[in-house]
């Protein structure tokens, strides 16, 4: 499945403007969860978590896109789109 919004992802996670706004005792959205807490809910290394919040990576299994959105308490959908198989895909 491919990540629908970096930015809507964003806003579930601590990124690193947000680590860098606490310690400078700047007020932060502290409904987040941070990168390393959601990797261990979800059963994936942090630097996934992190490659999803940079962009550097945008596609994960259904299993673990099921496994972010139950954490957040949403519906899949609301952060992933579903994507077609490769096998599937018409050439332009």
């Amino acid at each position: 499945m491919r990540l629908a919004s970096k930015e809507r992802f964003k806003t579930l996670v601590y990124t690193k403007e947000d680590m860098e706004a606490i310690r400078m005792g700047r007020p932060v959205d502290f409904r987040k969860i941070s990168q390393r807490k959601l990797a261990k809910r979800v059963g994936v290394h942090p630097s996934f978590i992190n490659h999803l919040v940079s962009g550097y990576r945008t596609d994960c299994t259904t299993e673990v896109a099921e496994n972010i959105a139950e954490v957040f308490g949403l519906d899949v959908t609301v952060l992933f789109d579903p994507q077609e198989p490769i096998s599937n895909r018409q050439s332009a």
